[in-house]
């Protein structure tokens, strides 16, 4: 699974990257805001975006609306994690119909369950026979 991170904090960055590489997600691209994510999901394909919320230039909810207006990006998981734990952000985020939410600080086991549940919904939208072979 080809991953986009998208943190304006490279300590952040870091933490999850190391994250996900135990989790043996190989495929992992950085960005440090969602300017240059929007930027890289033009170019290359990916399978989930990770992001953050508060970040300069493009924030992270604004990249979430871009990513859902695109109709090439439209259908590519979104997961954010956040230090946000305001409601009524929250429930915005909910409401712009995000795959995943993690509130920081999180341990790999919030993480992996996070992957697998995306996974999961990913699969079950796919016709059976073209679920891809992905570690959950």
């Amino acid at each position: 699974m080809k991953i986009l991170v998208v943190d304006d904090m490279p300590l952040m960055r870091h933490v999850l990257i190391n994250m996900l590489r135990k989790l043996d997600y190989s495929d992992i691209v950085e960005a440090t805001d969602g300017q240059q994510a929007l930027t890289l999901l033009k170019q290359t394909p990916f399978e989930l975006v990770i992001t953050d919320l508060h970040m300069p230039r493009v924030n992270g909810k604004e990249l979430v609306d871009k990513i859902h207006a695109d109709p090439q990006l439209a259908h590519l998981p979104i997961m954010v994690v956040t230090c946000e734990d305001n409601k009524k952000t929250i429930h915005e985020l909910i409401s712009a119909q995000i795959d995943g939410f993690i509130i920081k600080p999180f341990c790999l086991t919030t993480l992996q369950k996070q992957l697998k549940y995306i996974k999961a919904k990913r699969d079950s939208l796919l016709p059976q026979n073209q679920a891809p072979e992905n570690k959950a």
